[in-house]
């Protein structure tokens, strides 16, 4: 029995989901679609989960992008479905904007672990994490305009808003490919490893990260996301909306006790 396109782990209040394509880059196809979707609710609806990390199996690629064949023929209606992953796209296609973050309701942390190759919808979804972790091997890039398609998992609003005009810009009319450090120059991610490096080092964020408060982490992650767009004005009333009700929560008693006490704060949720 093959193995499930996504692998699902959690440990200790860290939730590991892993693209597990291997031998085609990692590449989307429905069933890893639908175990992605899959994940990410859990990752929501588990009050045990404070921080996710999101990578790749092996070490050539983190997502080399859509099967590009069962993407063509499904979207134009060439393909019928034929498994019951396909069944489910079929019946709800949200679900694709749900796997791949586009309109990502996810309120936990998302660390993104790259080694290989991190192109198309990988650098689609990679755009939706919190932080980002590459290996000195990691390529990123959307050639999606060398084919005459589209990156419609969210680029060309989140990349604009990431990264300057320009260096968004260069990624999304060339379709060229860019290193791992001119990913880190233009800001695309937080720092660079040795990719044998990588998974423990997004495991060191992730360990700060569940160490903190997580209303506190939750809500600051809720008010990013709900500001981006808005005039400053209306941006400033959502960070209150959502930041003042943390002062009234138990962890907030307990961080300032913790803090008054010179000790580490044990966070309940609440």
């Amino acid at each position: 029995m093959s193995e499930p396109a996504v692998l699902y782990e959690k440990t200790d209040g860290v939730a590991v989901v892993t693209m597990n394509r291997p031998q085609v880059r990692n590449a989307i196809n429905a069933e890893m679609i639908c175990r992605l979707a899959d994940a990410w609710q859990d990752v929501n609806a588990d009050a045990d989960v404070r921080v996710a990390i999101l990578t790749g199996a092996g070490d050539k690629a983190f997502c080399a992008g859509a099967d590009l064949d069962w993407l063509a023929r499904t979207t134009r209606g060439l393909r019928p479905p034929e498994t019951e992953y396909d069944e489910r796209i079929g019946n709800d296609y949200s679900i694709v904007s749900r796997a791949l973050l586009r309109n990502s309701q996810v309120t936990k942390p998302i660390i993104a672990a790259i080694r290989g190759f991190c192109l198309a919808g990988g650098t689609e979804i990679l755009s939706c994490t919190d932080i980002r972790i590459a290996g000195d091997d990691a390529r990123f890039g959307l050639a999606e305009v060398k084919w005459s398609l589209f990156p419609i998992g969210g680029s060309t609003v989140r990349l604009p808003q990431q990264i300057s005009y320009c260096n968004a810009m260069e990624i999304l009319l060339t379709g060229e490919q860019i290193s791992a450090e001119r990913a880190l120059q233009m800001g695309l991610i937080n720092t660079i490893v040795p990719p044998e490096q990588v998974m423990r080092e997004a495991f060191r964020y992730a360990d700060i990260i569940r160490s903190n408060g997580p209303l506190a982490v939750q809500a600051v992650k809720r008010s990013v996301m709900a500001g981006m767009g808005l005039p400053p004005e209306q941006a400033l009333e959502k960070e209150m909306e959502i930041g003042v009700p943390i002062f009234m929560s138990e962890d907030c008693k307990e961080g300032t006790k913790a803090f008054k006490e010179k000790r580490k704060p044990v966070f309940t949720g609440r």
